[in-house]
């Protein structure tokens, strides 16, 4: 049990000892060059190996059925509709 205390004792005071550390800047730092150049509105060229796909085709006969349509001229007569529209308050 004792050594359960010491260890924890040690371990709080260890954590109130690295919260208490004040770090001062000395320097300046800076970020490295980077030369990006390229034509505006085109990407990069890449050269990806991707697996090797075979893709065949071959060519298939398919009968339809005839389809005949016809059409007719109807008169079609619309009914007057009445439309009510709610007050604005």
């Amino acid at each position: 049990m004792l050594r359960i205390f010491t260890t924890m004792t040690a371990m709080t005071l260890l954590t109130f000892a690295l919260a208490g550390c004040d770090v001062d800047k000395t320097e300046e730092g800076s970020l490295p060059n980077v030369d990006v150049s390229g034509d505006p509105g085109s990407l990069p060229e890449y050269d990806v190996d991707g697996p090797n796909v075979d893709v065949g085709t071959e060519e298939k006969s398919v009968t339809t059925p005839d389809v005949d349509v016809t059409m007719e001229e109807d008169t079609v007569t619309v009914p007057d509709v009445d439309v009510s529209l709610p007050k604005d308050e």
